[in-house]
């Protein structure tokens, strides 16, 4: 007979996974007590090293020599070295003093360490009087998703409250654009190159295309030449994404152009000719240069609006998307195919993969029919999201089930019937009715007749 925890959907397995998850949830509070009640330790460690050079009355110079003293014995128990103990000590205490507010949140369970530390991060660029009404606003939103998930929106939220423009920090940040180059074991090295990120981006996306389409041809080749002498040469080349990725990008830079390029002859094309493609969501009134915040950069962070901006009027292909709820959009078709006009809807109002935590653009996903097309789901506006191709096929081939609310809002139901709500991503532009206008002023009152 079989042993029923070997069956997924059996009691025996679901009673035991059941088990499995709630020692997890019960050790990740406990772990997490741990942690903050490390971050007030560490955070008391650096008030004492305040507290000693004040007692005297020091320099700067003696502060940092007690800090570091304080440090070492401190990573002496830690077994870590003495500057990270003082990097951990500033952290510990601008979030233990700084943000109150999250460090209440996270205690509570409201939300976790991650959540925490990317407040911190991004709330420590704005000024120290704004960083309540900062946080106040972070965790909300923190409240609701994942810290990967949140972390453009809390980027974006710290750029817009700053007293000075994202344009002007960009601007000032782009002047420090470098590359470096820092050696490393076994005969290589690092070459890091700190550039604006649509940029970094682009030659990202670019060589990962380049790369696909090298390692597609080789699969295609292999193929072809199956059986012959020709296919133990091909069978060489056993690189991976990242090796390919990085003998193009070597190639594109000492050679100028891709010598690594054998997809001429097939449908693919030179190589030469990829294009990077990014998903960017750019305000309407950023388009038109009456704001200069910054744009969401789908999946990745924010970037300025004057790369947003000249993005925009180089591509050739630049649609604007209007959606009526009448006849603007085609809301549903017979076909299982979406239409090019439902894809651009589905996309502005996705975003990203639609499954609980993932941010993988929509761009980069597939469009899923939330009831399957085969079992009688309809090619409509309402059974339709966009889903990794990780997370789609969780959907088909796991317990994981979901079905599709009012407006696009995503319930998913874990194989242990926990349930996770997924709303629709906050639309990129919004649109409000005009004020109405004034009243016409009162008509002058006639004479009476005599």
């Amino acid at each position: 007979m079989a042993d029923a925890t070997e069956t997924p959907g059996g009691e025996d397995y679901l009673a035991i996974l059941a088990g499995i998850v709630a020692d997890v949830d019960s050790v990740a509070r406990r772990i997490a007590a741990a942690q903050i009640e490390e971050l007030r330790v560490l955070a008391a460690a650096g008030r004492l090293a305040e507290a000693q050079v004040a007692q005297r009355n020091a320099r700067v110079q003696v502060h940092d020599m007690a800090l570091r003293s304080i440090a070492a014995e401190v990573g002496g128990v830690m077994r870590v070295t003495d500057r990270t103990v003082q990097r951990r000590i500033g952290e510990a205490r601008t979030l233990i003093e700084g943000f109150p507010a999250t460090v209440e949140a996270w205690e509570a369970g409201r939300i976790v360490r991650g959540h925490a530390f990317l407040i911190l991060e991004t709330g420590i660029a704005l000024p120290a009087e704004l960083w309540a009404e900062f946080e106040q606003a972070a965790i909300t939103r923190c409240e609701q998703d994942t810290p990967n998930r949140v972390r453009g929106e809390l980027e974006i939220l710290a750029h817009r409250m700053h007293p000075r423009s994202f344009a002007e920090r960009h601007e000032e940040a782009a002047a420090g654009r470098c590359v470096r180059l820092v050696p490393g074991r076994d005969g290589m090295s690092d070459l890091i190159a700190t550039l604006p990120t649509v940029i970094a981006e682009g030659i990202h996306d670019r060589l990962t295309q380049q790369a696909r389409a090298i390692i597609d041809t080789r699969d295609e080749r292999t193929a072809a030449h199956a059986g012959n002498a020709d296919a133990a040469v091909i069978a060489t080349d056993t690189r991976s994404t990242d090796q390919v990725r990085a003998d193009v990008f070597a190639d594109l830079l000492l050679a100028g152009t891709p010598a690594l390029d054998d997809t001429r002859d097939t449908a693919a094309g030179p190589l030469g000719a990829v294009r990077a493609r990014v998903q960017i969501l750019v305000p309407a009134a950023t388009l038109t240069g009456e704001d200069d915040g910054p744009c969401d950069l789908a999946g990745r962070s924010p970037i300025d609006a004057g790369a947003a901006r000249q993005l925009a009027g180089n591509t050739h292909i630049w649609e604007r998307l209007f959606h009526d709820p009448v006849t603007g959009v085609t809301a549903a078709t017979d076909s299982y195919r979406v239409p090019s006009g439902m894809r651009r809807f589905l996309q502005a109002r996705d975003q990203h993969c639609r499954f609980p935590g993932c941010r993988t653009a929509a761009i980069r996903c597939e469009i899923d029919h939330t009831h399957d097309h085969a079992l009688g789901g309809r090619t409509e506006l309402s059974n339709l999201a966009h889903l990794c191709q990780r997370h789609h096929s969780m959907k088909q081939f796991t317990a994981w089930r979901v079905r599709q609310l009012t407006g696009g809002v995503l319930e998913w139901t874990s194989p242990l019937g926990r349930t996770y709500r997924e709303d629709a991503p906050t639309p990129a532009v919004a649109f409000s009715p005009a004020a109405p206008p004034p009243p016409p002023p009162p008509a002058a009152a006639e004479p009476a007749p005599f």
